[in-house]
């Protein structure tokens, strides 16, 4: 039985001291909130003649449906352009640059203060004035501002007295886009998305939260927009996260370039040889990005946060999920049932006279089976799987005795290889090639990579899947559960994937993987459950044995669940070393970047990047992993021992 507005309204309020999720308005019991409509950002806003924008907007309470339009609804703050529905996000205002915008405010919401941010003018050769601007309930005030700086921007308002990156209820859909287009550029192709979020408080290492909700443009998936394109597209997206959490934003299949950062007030517009080259990339709170891609391969792809509470499974409005039996066992749809949050999906089409490109199919040459199973090791709080890898050459390894490094499967770039993923546990599962450029068959998103011939399948208890693909370029990848995340990844279903270059030799003493994941541990005698970072699969890992003057390659990979701001340092007695950039998500950085620099490290969840060491000195070594504030969460031991002595 769906419920009432109201009596939701008022079922939800007990919560409004403690964290600020929900309010009750004053003459709430008698007036039912009018529905907000979703803005998938694509009609701006307001009045245009000639170089003025004129604009009304209202601040009001409405009901949200960010589950879908038939699902259950909550009261939220919105804005609105008068005369007009409420919108999540708020009214789009995208102009040229040199526009003169004129906004009139009021405040609608009962018994509240307003404060609204970023309605200020943008010069590239001015700072942008810290300005805000208050208004009682029911008062209404004017504000001017000249954009002449191109870039993505954003206004927000506020009702608890909170910042930016504090909002996580009432009034965290208070937010809206300003886009600002150079003075001579032609009609915009581009898309706007605001990340959005709904929860019980911030996120917080080892913070457990009953209500995560996140939204693309005001909609959980699996209800966010189905973006469609065809082959040899240039899909050009501006993105503004308006949430107090961080987004390690995971591109499937492809690598996009990112044209710009922001922070709301300065958007930094790279030159074409400066952009980055990722499949994922982390944007703090309160940041823009613009970011530019072209599919070359047809089929389903997604693009989503890679911090598994973000896009893992929830229950209406962002409560936690109920685990079924059929879930459990592989009978629902896993891309249906088993996401949710901030995640979009893109369907390709072909491009008629195009051919997919050979080196995502082509012949197989090498067979690699990888068996997913229970360890024996599980503990009383969480279960412990492992992945054994062999080439059909030799039996598998026995489990070991406590967990270590996942095995890295080490192929060669244009060599095309099948991967037969066996899954001898109790549930089911499925792989993803992060960072892979492949077939979106074999993409491994469980009910959704593929196309209308062929969907890509969960692999049930006892079942196996065969993914085929040739590398087309070197690199540092990753393979990983991409089913029951907030679950199976910690349990130690993840993994490094080498892609060597053809005719280089794997030598394990000097490529060296370092791998961060999670694990679940009690840490409260309440029975609340947080996480420890493992380094290689381990509390204390294994120490590394180094030796000075050896020429390194150390390759860093993030798939913890929850530290997207993770942070290596290598110091030597209290000091940083020092080493060479080489890559970043598998693509090679520019030479101008591979410079020596002090050793540290930025990875989030879902990246990798890989650097050249060369240790200068005997001596012990500590290689740190961090959050980005500086709270120390594992540490690994590099032994250097002296070179060594040869004869004239």
């Amino acid at each position: 039985m769906r419920a009432h507005p109201i009596a939701l309204l008022l079922a939800l309020a007990g919560s409004s001291a403690t964290h600020g999720t929900t309010r009750v308005y004053p003459g709430s019991r008698a007036v039912t909130p009018a529905r907000i409509s979703i803005n998938d950002n694509r009609s701006p806003a307001g009045v245009l003649r000639g170089n003025v924008l004129t604009l009304r907007l209202v601040a009001r309470v409405g009901m949200w449906h960010p589950d879908g339009d038939s699902a259950t609804g909550a009261p939220t703050e919105a804005f609105a352009e008068e005369g007009r529905a409420s919108f999540i996000p708020g009214p789009l205002i995208r102009v040229r640059a040199g526009t003169e915008v004129i906004v009139t405010l009021r405040n609608d919401i009962p018994a509240t203060t307003l404060v609204v941010h970023g309605l200020v003018s943008r010069s590239a050769t001015t700072p942008t004035a810290k300005d805000s601007v208050q208004l009682r309930f029911g008062a209404t005030t004017t504000v001017r501002a000249r954009l002449d700086a191109p870039g993505t921007y954003y206004y927000w308002g506020s009702t608890t007295g909170r910042a930016l990156g504090d909002r996580v209820g009432v009034d965290a859909q208070l937010t809206g886009a300003i886009v600002v287009d150079p003075a001579d550029a032609p009609k915009p192709t581009d898309r706007v998305l605001v990340l959005g979020m709904w929860a019980d408080t911030m996120g917080r290492v080892n913070m457990v939260r009953k209500r995560v909700l996140t939204v693309i443009n005001g909609r959980s998936w699996p209800r966010t927009e189905r973006f469609s394109a065809v082959v040899g597209d240039t899909m050009s997206w501006r993105l503004i996260n308006a949430t107090a959490d961080m987004h390690p934003m995971h591109l499937h299949g492809f690598y996009y370039r990112v044209d710009s950062r922001g922070d709301g007030d300065i958007d930094s517009i790279y030159a074409k040889d400066a952009r980055d080259k990722v499949v994922t990339d982390l944007m703090k709170p309160g940041t823009t990005m613009r970011m530019t891609w072209s599919p070359d391969r047809p089929g389903n792809w997604l693009f989503h946060c890679h911090l598994p509470e973000h896009f893992g499974r929830r229950g209406p409005l962002g409560t936690v999920a109920i685990r079924s039996t059929a879930h459990e066992h592989g009978a629902m749809n896993h891309a249906l049932d088993g996401m949710s949050g901030l995640v979009m999906g893109i369907t390709v089409r072909p491009r008629a006279g195009r051919i997919t490109p050979a080196s995502s199919v082509g012949g197989v040459s090498r067979q690699v089976r990888l068996v997913i199973r229970a360890s024996g090791r599980d503990s009383a709080i969480a279960p412990d799987f492992e992945f054994a890898l062999n080439d059909g050459h030799q039996p598998l390894p026995s489990s070991a005795a406590e967990r270590g490094p996942a095995p890295p499967i080490v192929l060669t770039r244009g060599e095309p290889v099948s991967i037969t993923v066996v899954n001898t546990l109790t549930e089911p599962t499925a792989i993803h090639w992060h960072g892979i450029e492949l077939e979106s068959y074999y993409d491994g998103v469980a009910g959704f990579s593929g196309d209308a011939q062929r969907v890509s399948p969960v692999i049930a208890p006892g079942d196996s899947f065969v993914a085929r693909f040739t590398p087309p370029r070197a690199g540092t990848f990753i393979y990983h559960s991409h089913v029951d995340e907030e679950r199976q990844q910690p349990a130690g279903l993840a993994g490094p994937i080498i892609v060597l270059e053809k005719g280089a030799t794997y030598d394990p003493l000097t490529d060296i993987s370092i791998v961060a994941s999670s694990q679940p541990t009690r840490i409260d005698p309440t029975g609340r459950i947080g996480y420890v970072v493992l380094l290689n699969g381990r509390v204390q890992p294994t120490p590394l044995n180094l030796v000075a003057g050896v020429r390194y390659r150390l390759r860093f990979i993030n798939m913890s669940t929850g530290f997207p701001g993770l942070r290596f340092d290598l110091s030597q007695d209290g000091a940083l070393m020092h080493w060479r950039p080489l890559a970043k998500d598998g693509a090679e950085l520019p030479l101008e970047r591979q410079v020596m620099r002090a050793s540290r490290q930025n990875v989030s969840i879902g990246e990798t990047a890989d650097v050249e060491l060369i240790p200068e000195r005997a001596g012990d070594q500590r290689l740190t992993a961090h959050l980005s504030v500086g709270t120390l969460l594992g540490t690994l031991v590099v032994h250097v021992s002296p070179s060594e002595t040869r004869a004239p």
